[in-house]
């Protein structure tokens, strides 16, 4: 909260100083795919400069893992559906920064506080965008941050979609990491957490992450059911009262669904 009042080097000279040969030549091959639609196994030991039966190893785990697959009647290689997954999911995150976007300016307008945008990785939440309150004193943007997801109501709002077992996946231990005194810091109060926030519908967030800081949090989900991303609202808790929050889970929770709409 706070008061108003990398650059990218050249590819070989951030080359890493200890550099694994077999990773890199499976990246290599998968960037190849950048220029064609198929390969053939003696162009790709041709262009890594390696033996046939090497390449054919290269390829025969980057089709286990779903990166590439073969196809039998021509045995030439082609991207599998991790890849395509792996592509795809950038480009929706970069979809819902632009469909989200007005919706967050709007948004950050109407309530007077700072608007954010975040996506769930594993046990944690990776900030994405954000719009500022127009306010003096507010919630600063936390675009580019990562937060245990447990000490957000963003997070939990996401967390809240995951079943049990996925849950405990993601926290094998009872102990869970805290960011502040009030952080939910053991799993099985995270769990009845989540239980009260699927019958409400949304996320609260009273300084877990950040003290003097408080937010709802709702998810934007996908037609399945499935979320793609969450949006929050956060405000100094000098302003986070009751009727205040009531209003800013309405607002929030209306805008999940128009930018779910938009997204599909």
């Amino acid at each position: 909260m706070r008061s108003q009042g990398s650059t990218t080097g050249d590819a070989e000279n951030d080359r890493p100083q200890y550099p694994i040969e077999s990773v890199d030549n499976a990246l290599r091959l998968l960037l190849m795919f950048r220029d064609r639609d198929r390969l053939r196994l003696v162009d790709a030991s041709a262009a890594l400069g390696v033996a046939h039966s090497t390449a054919h190893r290269l390829m025969a785990m980057l089709t286990y893992h779903g990166f590439v697959r073969r196809e039998p009647d021509t045995k030439l290689y082609l991207a599998g559906p991790a890849l395509l997954d792996v592509g795809l999911s950038v480009v929706r995150r970069m979809d819902i920064r632009t469909a989200a976007r007005p919706i967050m300016e709007t948004l950050a307008e109407e309530i007077g506080e700072t608007v954010h945008l975040a996506t769930l990785e594993g046990a944690n939440v990776r900030f994405i965008d954000a719009v500022e309150s127009p306010q003096a004193l507010r919630v600063a943007a936390r675009t580019g941050r990562v937060l245990p997801a447990h000490c957000t109501s963003v997070g939990k709002a996401l967390l809240a979609h995951l079943d049990k077992a996925e849950l405990r996946a993601l926290y094998p231990g009872s102990k869970l990491v805290a960011q502040t005194s009030h952080s939910i810091s053991r799993r099985r109060q995270l769990e009845l957490a989540l239980d009260e926030l699927r019958e409400r519908g949304y996320a609260v967030n009273e300084e877990e992450s950040e003290e003097g800081v408080g937010s709802i949090g709702v998810a934007i989900l996908r037609p399945s059911g499935v979320p793609v991303a969450g949006m929050s609202i956060a405000a100094p808790m000098s302003r986070f009262k009751p009727a205040q929050r009531e209003k800013m889970a309405a607002v929030a929770l209306d805008a999940a669904e128009r930018l779910a709409a938009s997204v599909g």
